[in-house]
């Protein structure tokens, strides 16, 4: 069956996604196979995946995300942030301040900066408590927290913001770390929902760098949860101050490791960019 498929494009700190609107009409299609189609940079509209925009159940409003391979995600800091902008512009929110349903969480936002019009631009996100028992995260060894393991020749920290992630520190990040091997650290047998993988240079107490290999997308030019999770490796190292500048290929997120309230505060900005039809062919 063919059908035209209205999207909104947004991004957060050069993290792109497809969002579809679904909190009124329900779309009953394989949500898999249209992440892989809708996500194709070359046949589709392009970008790191698809993102559903729904009416939830512990929260008033519910997302799902799905990886430009079609798995589905639990969490993107970037991309909850741009949900968070789509419902505050357009009146479906009544305050500054919500929560957003997640697979990883209900996570509660606040909008921090808006522009001469009145829309969102900067929000900030209660991602929570980071998960650092290794059985949790999940990863195969059974630690609390999960520093300074190595694998494939890495020593690296394991650490989960609602997915997995692994943090490696470096001298300088390379092509040859993120794209040769990112790939072979997601897929390790270690980590049995495999994992994201960053690394990260620490420039000062204050400031680091950050590049991502995402799982199931590959490079992004930005990862929320990563972000996080790579504030947290830094505290747990001793390397940086709980309060950090996270330097991304798309931008800059500002990560808090609340350590009182065991809370990790992101902020961030979020951007439309252009909205569509998308025509789609259910085989």
């Amino acid at each position: 069956m063919l059908m035209d498929i209205e999207f909104i494009k947004m991004e957060g700190a050069g993290n792109d996604y497809v969002y579809l609107d679904l909190m009124e009409n329900a779309l009953e299609v394989d949500f898999s196979d249209l992440a892989r189609r809708i996500a194709d940079r070359h046949f589709g509209v392009g970008g790191d995946g698809l993102v559903l925009i729904m009416k939830g159940e512990r929260a008033e409003h519910r997302m799902r995300m799905f990886n430009a391979d079609g798995s589905e995600a639990e969490m993107c800091g970037n991309a909850v942030r741009c949900v968070g902008k789509y419902l505050y512009d357009r009146a479906r929110v009544d305050d500054q301040d919500f929560s957003i349903e997640t697979l990883g969480g209900v996570k509660h936002l606040q909008v921090m900066g808006r522009d001469g019009g009145g829309r969102a631009t900067q929000l900030r996100v209660d991602m929570g408590a980071p998960v650092l028992r290794g059985s949790e995260i999940p990863v195969s060894f059974d630690m609390d927290p999960v520093v300074g393991v190595e694998i494939r020749g890495y020593r690296g920290t394991a650490v989960s913001m609602g997915n997995p992630h692994f943090v490696i520190f470096v001298d300088e990040i390379t092509d040859n770390h993120v794209l040769i091997d990112g790939p072979l650290l997601e897929k390790a047998p270690q980590f049995p929902k495999k994992t994201n993988v960053e690394f990260v240079r620490v420039i000062d107490r204050e400031t680091v760098e950050m590049r991502v290999w995402e799982r199931g997308t590959g490079e992004t030019l930005a990862c929320g949860t990563g972000a996080c999770a790579s504030a947290v490796a830094c505290v747990l190292n001793g390397l940086t101050s709980p309060s950090v500048d996270v330097h991304l290929l798309g931008g800059t997120l500002r990560v808090e490791w609340d350590q009182t309230s065991n809370t990790v505060f992101m902020t961030g900005p979020a951007r439309e960019v252009f909205t569509g039809l998308y025509r789609y062919e259910d085989d």
